[in-house]
């Protein structure tokens, strides 16, 4: 028997391609539309090609914010990634306790971004600062408006503090789906604890923790308003991501077509980072 196609229901989704096309294609043109161009006002446009494009990939500018960026999700992902798995781990699977963890653990998610950052600032600086005040009480130069390493520990612990919990709910999602019979095999043949997680957990964690990864990797290498709030970008450019880079060019010297062309550039950056960390994690999946 011949299978019918109803086309109809393209018309069910007619309304979401449109609303896609005026809230990310045409900006996404307009931008593409400015990288090649450029204009000194009164809408005037004389054609630059790929002028701006390369002025961005040779300025030392560029490299040096795309290497604080790539530092910085390396970082993250070491930290959160496996800290979230422990703390998943430790959480207990029923009881009054399940609804209390989960709470706590959704707590830090619900702040918006400029609030977390404005909580660090004020919770770290040295003269009204529970953290600052207490750390230069200890002896230990803490000053994140002077110290770059400062800066840099302040904006991982603050990064930490407000994503792990994403993590930490994605791999209780994929515990808490793991079938008790597992558990009872392993019981019933005296696996370590060790070993259950390596053969039963993390199997079953791997598709969760491919979505935490691509996730906190494409929030870390986009992130801008805790850094801009926290340090705006300094001491000098210890921490002036690509991000921040961006926005100055854009706003600050109001430069439009290099901000456009590196706006282009940094999107292909996270998709092809992107697709690279899909591809690899997804093979090995399917070896495993």
């Amino acid at each position: 028997m011949e299978k019918t196609w109803n086309n109809k229901a393209w018309f069910m989704v007619l309304p979401v391609l449109v609303l896609v096309a005026f809230s990310a294609v045409i900006p996404l043109m307009t931008v593409v539309n400015y990288s090649v161009q450029d204009t000194f006002g009164n809408n005037a446009f004389f054609w630059a090609g790929t002028d701006w494009y390369v002025q961005v990939l040779t300025s030392d500018r560029f490299w040096d914010a795309l290497t604080r960026n790539l530092i910085f999700s390396a970082i993250i992902l070491a930290i959160e990634i496996p800290l979230g798995i422990i703390i998943a781990l430790n959480m207990p699977k029923k009881g009054l306790g399940v609804p209390v963890c989960l709470v706590l653990m959704a707590l830090p998610l619900l702040i918006p971004w400029n609030v977390v950052g404005t909580i660090w600032q004020v919770f770290g600086r040295v003269d009204i600062g529970l953290l600052g005040r207490t750390l230069e009480g200890m002896g230990i130069n803490y000053n994140y408006v002077q110290n770059p390493v400062a800066a840099w520990v302040t904006l991982i612990v603050m990064d930490v503090w407000h994503w792990t919990s994403l993590v930490v709910l994605l791999c209780y999602a994929g515990l808490v789906s793991i079938p008790d019979a597992y558990y009872q095999a392993a019981k019933i043949d005296g696996a370590s604890r060790w070993s259950v997680f390596r053969y039963i957990q993390l199997p079953k964690m791997k598709r969760v923790l491919l979505i935490a990864f691509l996730l906190r990797f494409m929030d870390s290498f986009m992130i801008y308003t805790e850094p801009f709030v926290v340090t705006g970008g300094g001491p000098g450019n210890s921490t002036t991501f690509l991000s921040i880079d961006l926005v100055k060019t854009a706003i600050g010297q109001f430069d439009l077509g290099p901000a456009a062309a590196l706006s282009i550039i940094y999107f292909l950056i996270i998709l092809l980072l992107s697709w690279i960390f899909y591809t690899v994690m997804t093979t090995s999946d399917a070896q495993g």
